[in-house]
Formats: structure tokens, C-alpha cells, sequence
């Protein structure tokens, strides 16, 4: 398992189990990105470490094939003074080296290519967190958003599970029929009040009729009570 999947491995293990426990979505965002910046730094010093391996994989290279050549020209030069015998111990020699030097010319070749993966799948990670971590206000907001509206649902049915509405519209029509009762004393009372007048406008209308049918008949009329005026012929 390379470097980068352990790590993937790691985040999401840790995410799974924040999200498992989570309670409160805001502190476990915050969380995640805690632990995905700590996770970002350990990244970043284990890429840091195969770059320091590869620098000194190349170097050792480098001292090797220096090696091999040195004594590729000790050969050269034991051929030229006819010293054979010398020429193929320095070859031996060389042989040695050079194998050894692109021993760590592979090493150093296969731990670049490693170096660059890691580099680019740093790279993204980076990236993955820089947009998590501008989406976080984002997520927070909606996570307070949907609590919220939990929270009134709740509310809401804890009303309707005691009744309060129906208690409400139960008072609302008893309220109502106050106002009925009231709205018709009032009525009532101004009904007695417009019967009262009726009658006496009934009484004087007949007083009247009665002067009327005495005069006409020659029989005295009462004085009208004080403050009445006499009727008129």
C-alpha cells in the first residue's frame, strides 16, 4: 500500500467514525478539517523524507559510477603500458563498481517516479482541503439551517401531541360566542330602549285623538300637564 493510500485510508477511517459519532455537525466539520491538516503535515514529511531518499540515492549513485570510471581509466592506462595482468583487476574493479552505481541508478530512478506521484497526489490533497475548507462555512450554515427546521417540526408536533391547537380553536369559539352573547344584549337592549319610545308615541298619538274627538264634541279638555303645550285648533 502506497503512501498516499494509507493516508486516504486514515482520513476516511477517521472521517467514518466522526460521522458515526457526531453530534454536532458544526464541531464535527471544524474536526475533520483539524484532522485532515494533520494528516496534510505528516503527508507532507513523509514526501519530505523520499525526497531527502532520492537526493541521496542520486548521490550515491554519482560516487559510484565516479568510482567505476576512475577505474575504467586505470584500465585504459594498464592497457597501454602492456600491464594486462593490472588491466583486468582494474576492470574487476570497475565491473564492481558500476554495478554497484547502477544498482543506485535504479533506486534512484524508481524513487524519483515515487517522489512525483506523491508530489502530484500531495498537490490534490491540498487542493481537497482548501475547497473543504471553503465549503465548511457553507456546510455549517445549512447543517444550522436544517437543526433549525428539526427544531420547529419538534415544536410543532409537541404542540399538536398536547392538544394546544385544539385548545386554541376551543377557546376561539368560546371567545366567539362571548361576543355573540354580547353583540346581542346590546341589540336587546336597543330593542327595549326604541319599544319604550313606540309606546310613547302610541300614547300621545291617542291623547291627541281623544282632545280631538272631546272638542268636536263639545266636551271640555283637560289642561295638559305642565310643560305641554295646549293643542291647537
Amino acid at each position: 500500500m502506497s503512501l498516499l493510500e494509507r493516508v486516504t485510508t486514515l482520513v476516511r477511517a477517521n472521517l467514518n467514525d466522526l460521522l458515526d459519532n457526531a453530534e454536532d455537525p458544526e464541531k464535527m466539520l471544524k474536526q475533520i478539517l483539524i484532522d485532515m491538516r494533520n494528516q496534510l503535515i505528516q503527508v507532507k514529511t513523509q514526501v519530505a523524507a523520499a525526497i531527502a531518499d532520492e537526493q541521496k540515492l542520486y548521490q550515491r549513485y554519482l560516487e559510484n559510477q565516479e568510482d567505476a570510471d576512475k577505474w575504467q581509466q586505470k584500465a585504459e592506462l594498464a592497457v597501454r603500458k602492456g600491464e594486462d595482468g593490472l588491466a583486468k583487476e582494474a576492470l574487476g574493479r570497475r565491473n564492481s563498481y558500476q554495478s554497484v552505481a547502477d544498482g543506485f541508478k535504479q533506486q534512484y530512478e524508481d524513487q524519483k517516479r515515487q517522489v512525483e506521484l506523491l508530489k502530484s497526489a500531495l498537490s490534490k490533497l491540498e487542493a481537497k482541503i482548501d475547497e473543504a475548507g471553503r465549503k465548511k462555512d457553507l456546510l455549517i450554515a445549512r447543517s444550522r439551517r436544517a437543526k433549525a427546521e428539526q427544531q420547529i417540526q419538534g415544536t410543532m408536533a409537541g404542540l399538536e401531541k398536547v392538544g394546544v391547537f385544539e385548545s386554541l380553536d376551543r377557546m376561539e369559539e368560546k371567545v366567539a360566542l362571548e361576543e355573540a352573547k354580547a353583540k346581542a344584549a346590546t341589540e336587546l337592549a336597543g330593542d327595549d330602549l326604541e319599544s319604550r319610545f313606540q309606546t310613547l308615541e302610541q300614547e300621545d298619538d291617542l291623547d291627541r285623538q281623544l282632545a280631538e274627538l272631546k272638542q268636536k264634541t263639545g266636551q271640555s279638555v283637560a289642561q295638559p300637564p305642565a310643560g305641554e303645550e295646549t293643542p291647537r285648533e
